[in-house]
């Protein structure tokens, strides 16, 4: 028995070619196919399946470790947190917004809207308990997370969109500042964690800016300008 020599053709050469690039498959190159960026989504919920509250319940004792909670300086219990959500969904005056990447809660804010019996504030409602675990940060979930927010808020009829925050959140000072917040005030008594106090800073945003109103022409045509002296 003799072996194959190079010219001889092979059994893979003498069978019919199968389909390669020319029928529209691509040649292959021995690379791994990249791998999908991350999907970051935010959503308002009315509900939570238990799933998603336990996934809630992680990223919230994640960001308060990570000393970007809201409030809290250690987790509280287990059932004090998922009670806390629970009772979050309760409150007509509550929009709770829930940050996800890849479908895994990652985050969460929420819009508390003014008391009905405060009319002459009822145009403004406030950016509270705002935070992200620290393993979905870097893929724009933050800004996201706000800006869906802004929307509902403005779709809701509020012109004006307030919150607070404390100075050693940096991160997030960027951010509100990146999207146009503006700084009015600061305490300096904020809060007190770490033995000492932490100054906070106020911002508000304008979702909605009043136009101002053109003057309306009197019966007989536009009002004549006032002569001065």
């Amino acid at each position: 028995m003799t072996d194959r020599t190079e010219n001889e053709p092979s059994q893979a050469a003498a069978e019919p070619a199968k389909a390669g690039p020319a029928a529209g498959n691509p040649a292959p190159t021995g690379d791994l196919p990249l791998p999908t960026p991350p999907m970051p989504t935010v959503e308002l919920v009315e509900s939570l399946n238990s799933n998603d509250l336990h996934d809630l319940c992680d990223a919230a004792e994640a960001a308060i470790i990570d000393g970007g909670g809201f409030g809290w300086l250690r987790p509280p219990p287990r059932q004090t947190l998922e009670a806390y959500w629970k009772g979050v969904l309760l409150i007509p005056e509550r929009m709770l917004f829930v940050a996800r990447l890849d479908g895994v809660v990652a985050g969460s804010c929420q819009i508390q809207k003014p008391p009905r019996n405060n009319e002459a504030q009822g145009f403004a409602c406030n950016l509270t308990t705002n935070f992200l675990a620290p393993w979905s940060r870097g893929h724009g979930l933050a800004r996201q997370l706000i800006e869906i927010a802004e929307q509902h808020a403005r779709a809701a009829g509020y012109r004006v969109l307030n919150l607070d925050v404390r100075e050693t959140q940096r991160a997030a000072i960027r951010l509100y500042e990146t999207l146009g917040y503006v700084k009015f005030g600061e305490h300096p008594f904020y809060a007190f964690a770490g033995d000492r106090y932490v100054r906070g800073a106020f911002y508000y945003k304008e979702l909605s800016p009043l136009h101002p109103i053109a003057p309306q022409p009197g019966p007989s045509g536009p009002a004549a300008p006032e002569k001065t002296p």
